[in-house]
């Protein structure tokens, strides 16, 4: 009788063994790449899986976007100048069976490609276009990964530069050029404004030189600017010609 009953305990463990190598299920999200005695047999899933034990394998494969953090890199820009930049990588499997049998493991080689690219596209770029264009730089980063990771059965679908670090020297010297950019434009003001009065000006002596009423007008405002101002004497010269049209007019016999 107990020889019976380990004999069944036996069979049991034997059925749910086989039954445990045999059933899987797989997630919504989730593809197996079957192998049968070694060999690539498909892709199946998701739901439910039956497997025959011991021949086949199934390797799990993940299709959700994965993000990745790219460590801080040493960047040297166009400009010679060093900065330590971080990234964030957005990428999924769009095709299971590539990513399992193209790569050993397609997480730690797009994380390695993630960074070797970074380090090289910002490298062609000057300090000013990676702090001003950082969308463009995405882009081009996002492109560069996307065509060599296509043979892994990898999709970049982002990639976002979190921080560009400068050291402090960096920051010093880039706040005195905004320093001095700020003086240079407002000379460039002061400079237009004043071109533009003299034009003006010269504009105003113009027309004035052709109506001499004009310019006896302006003396007379000219006058009571002064009159207004009690603070101190002034003594303002007339002109010849402008009493020469109060005197009186004698026509010559």
């Amino acid at each position: 009788m107990t020889f019976d009953l380990l004999a069944f305990v036996v069979l049991v463990a034997i059925v749910l063994s086989f039954l445990f190598a045999a059933i899987r299920i797989l997630r919504e999200y989730e593809r197996g790449v079957i192998f049968t005695l070694g060999r690539f047999t498909g892709v199946k899933g998701p739901g439910l899986i039956l497997l025959v034990p011991f021949v086949q394998q199934l390797v799990k494969v993940d299709l959700r976007v994965v993000v990745h953090n790219v460590p801080p890199q040493d960047v040297i820009s166009r400009d010679n100048v060093s900065v330590k930049v971080t990234a964030v990588l957005y990428f999924r499997v769009i095709d299971a069976e590539r990513s399992i049998i193209q790569v050993e493991n397609f997480l730690a080689a797009t994380s390695q490609l993630a960074q070797t690219t970074l380090r090289s596209v910002l490298g062609k770029h000057e300090l000013d276009e990676m702090l001003a264009e950082r969308d463009r730089l995405n882009a081009d980063i996002q492109e560069v990964l996307d065509l060599q990771t296509e043979a892994w059965g990898i999709k970049v679908t982002n990639v976002e530069i979190k921080d560009i670090d400068l050291n402090e020297n960096m920051i010093r010297a880039i706040a005195k050029q905004a320093e001095a950019e700020r003086l240079r434009r407002a000379k460039v003001i002061n400079a237009e404004g004043e071109q533009q009065a003299a034009e003006k000006l010269v504009e105003a002596g113009r027309i004035l030189a052709r109506e001499p009423q004009s310019m006896q007008l302006r003396y007379f405002a000219a006058l009571h600017d002064i009159a207004g101002d009690r603070t101190s004497t002034v003594v303002f010269p007339l002109p010849v010609d402008l009493i020469g049209h109060f005197a009186p007019r004698h026509d010559a016999e």
